[in-house]
């Protein structure tokens, strides 16, 4: 390298000993100035470059030039003459163009350079691959898209044969045929699939070399698929507001409508051509614009009542906001038609009436029994389903006699009427005829104006449902065997009859032919009634049916008190297949549902524990101990035993209270008082 030193430490000398020392082109040796405060000799002496006083002792160092930097001719002329053509020398003006064109070079080189890096930025920033060869087939551009395409990277690639990183390019192909080849479909080996554009690169008329660029297919696709989808989305959400019964408006952010449904048109009577881009009160003829509201609040508004359209349509509205990342698109209107809702009102309210009044909830499958003594009243009462005959349901209490008169409504031709129950223990003797027959204005003090329909009444053209007939006075056994026999009924107070059509189902747990033979159960009627005598079994005679009931009534159980018991253990099976149950089905969903009561919530199988106590009667006493206790009682005897022994246990129970013990047997105060005659039962005390 050539070695320099430069005469002049003032601003120009310094200038150029900083720009030659930043290029590298010369090596600056040393530096003289006679003003020792001269900056270029600061400058010199940081870089341990020699300095000093008379540019004499520096030619010492036999320098291959010595730039004159003072701008002197006198100096320049010095040096000349004393350099005897040793070394060069330089004159201020040339060093200054030196210094200009050693300048003016260094901007272009970062010139350039700012450009290939906003060049490079470019080619990595784009999505598309994009690769480059020369004419050796070496690789010349590589950018990141491409890179993370082909799962090689940038450094692999530059300066590589195209056949070691890209066989499948086709650069080769192009640069040699100098084709352009546009659009083609392309495989990588990693399975990636793109599409490619290969173009030959020219310069001055000659194929310098080849560039392809590509893009992903698998992103196209998706957004192709997308906007497929957003394009369906958006048909099927028309299609929705289009197909709806319900009225719906649509307008944008700026209350402009956008979309109604036919069903709006048909309500306001305006069309879309009298809504669509128009202000959103457009439509109303009375009120506010619920959808301006909207907008401004981005509240929902519901049940405000206006009118809309021509006509005036009175309507309620309910109004919504479309919000879409957290900015309000537009809203969303549903319009009712007042006047329908008030149609649906009243239809609501005859339905509900009528509901209250057919209340036959049972079938036939939901009684439960497969034994042979349940299969003969359940084959007699579908018979009896089928023609109009009156039907009489004897058995004890709790054996279901109601489910088999629900059961024979819902299965014959009067389905579709009333189903109409009546107590007739629990209504008091002097209200049950009028509650049965009905009554005059004024047939008695305190009677309804305008008088009342009676629920035989009630029932026409359906069935009646008289459960414990027995109980009833002989007053109205006579007008109840008047609408058995001529189908028609007397009001109380009333002069005339009143045709009537109406199926009776009768029930009774006592036994009819003793209270007809004493004279308290009229007999023409026991034979009117006594048609279709259907017989329910007790309990106690089919206690096959109890694993089959147990696991029904759970069902039931578990859906009253939300829970989940899913079983019954073989033990608990077993003490009640050994219990009489003279309370019936009844009085074993009773004790199911205390059992189920008294488990833990985690709780799924019934077991001893959880039962509470059985009381062993006179039967079960026998049942258990039979090999020590005569067999020769009948069942009737041993029925009418039981019946006593649990009367007079409950009547002890509660000191002799009769209402107390009436309502703990589940049966009328009467009937207690017609049971303690026949077992001959002390009222005051027990026998």
């Amino acid at each position: 390298m050539k070695t320099a030193v430069i005469v002049g430490g003032g601003k120009g000398g310094t200038a150029l000993f900083k720009m030659l020392m930043e290029s590298g082109r010369l090596k600056i040796i040393g530096i003289a100035d006679i003003n020792p405060s001269a900056p270029g000799l600061k400058k010199a002496e940081e870089a341990g470059i020699s300095t000093t006083k008379y540019w004499k002792e520096l030619l010492k160092l036999k320098p291959d030039m010595v730039i004159e930097a003072t701008g002197e001719e006198k100096v320049f002329q010095q040096i000349y003459n004393y350099s005897n053509h040793q070394f060069l020398v330089i004159p201020a003006f040339v060093a200054n163009v030196l210094y200009d064109l050693i300048h003016d070079k260094e901007q272009l080189i970062q010139a350039l350079q700012s450009h290939d890096r906003v060049r490079s930025t470019i080619l990595h920033s784009t999505h598309d691959g994009m690769i480059a060869i020369n004419t050796e087939e070496k690789i010349i551009l590589f950018n990141r898209a491409a890179s993370e395409m082909t799962g090689t990277s940038q450094s692999q690639a530059e300066g590589a044969l195209i056949d070691e990183i890209l066989p499948e390019s086709g650069l080769k192909r192009v640069m040699k045929t100098s084709i352009e080849e546009t659009n083609r479909k392309l495989t990588f080996q990693n399975g990636r699939s793109i599409i490619t554009t290969r173009l030959p690169l020219w310069e001055h008329g000659l194929c310098i070399g080849a560039l392809a660029v590509f893009k992903d297919v698998t992103e196209i696709a998706k957004m192709a698929e997308e906007v497929t989808n957003l394009k369906s989305i958006q048909q099927m959400l028309e299609s929705i507001i289009h197909s709806s019964e319900e009225a719906i408006s649509v307008v944008d952010e700026n209350g402009y409508g956008t979309m109604i449904n036919p069903a709006y048109t048909r309500l306001t009577g305006l069309s879309e051509e009298e809504v669509i881009g128009k202000p959103a009160h457009t439509d109303i003829s009375e009120g506010d614009s619920m959808h301006m509201q909207v907008l401004d609040t981005k509240k929902p508004v519901r049940g405000v009542r206006m009118k809309v359209g021509p006509k005036k349509k009175e309507v309620i509205v309910n109004v919504a906001p479309v919000i879409v990342d957290r900015k309000i698109k537009g809203s969303v209107g549903v319009l009712h038609d007042v006047s329908e809702i008030r149609t649906l009102t009243e239809e609501l309210k005859r339905a509900r009436k009528r509901i209250r009044t057919l209340e036959a909830k049972y079938n036939f499958e939901d009684i439960i029994g497969r034994s042979k003594e349940m299969q003969v009243p359940l084959e007699q009462a579908k018979l009896s389903a089928g023609v109009p005959v009156t039907v009489l349901l004897r058995g004890e209490s709790g054996t279901g006699k109601e489910l088999f008169a629900h059961a024979i409504h819902n299965a014959s031709s009067r389905r579709f009427n009333k189903f109409i129950r009546v107590n007739c223990a629990a209504i008091s003797e002097s209200l049950l005829e009028s509650e049965l027959f009905g009554y005059e204005e004024g047939a008695f003090s305190g009677a309804k104006q305008g008088g009342k329909r009676g629920l035989i009444e009630e029932a026409d053209k359906g069935s009646i449902f008289l459960d414990e007939i027995g109980e009833m006075s002989s007053s109205t056994q006579a007008k109840l065997l008047r609408v058995l026999q001529e189908g028609e009924i007397v009001k109380v107070g009333a002069a005339k009859s009143i045709t009537i059509d109406v199926r009776v189902i009768a029930a009774t747990n006592i036994n009819l032919e003793k209270a007809v033979h004493e004279n308290k159960f009229r007999e023409d009627l026991y034979y009117r009634l006594n048609k279709m005598p259907i017989y329910i079994p007790s309990l106690r005679e089919r206690k096959s049916d109890l694993k089959e009931l147990c696991n029904h009534l759970l069902d039931k159980i578990n859906s009253d008190f939300g829970r989940s018991v899913s079983n019954i253990s073989d033990e608990v099976l077993d003490t009640l297949y050994h219990y009489d149950w003279p309370g019936n089905v009844r009085e074993l969903e009773n004790v199911l549902g205390r059992a189920v009561i008294s488990m833990q919530n985690t709780d799924q199988m019934i077991k001893t524990r959880h039962l509470p106590p059985l009381r062993l009667t006179h039967h079960s006493n026998h049942v258990q101990t039979s090999g020590n206790h005569k067999k020769h009682t009948t069942l009737q005897e041993d029925v009418q035993a039981f019946e006593k022994n649990k009367i007079q246990e409950v009547l002890k129970d509660n000191q002799n209270n009769k209402t107390l013990t009436a309502k703990q047997l589940g049966i009328s105060v009467r009937n207690l008082y017609y049971k303690l005659e026949k077992h001959k039962i002390e009222y005051n005390g027990m026998q």
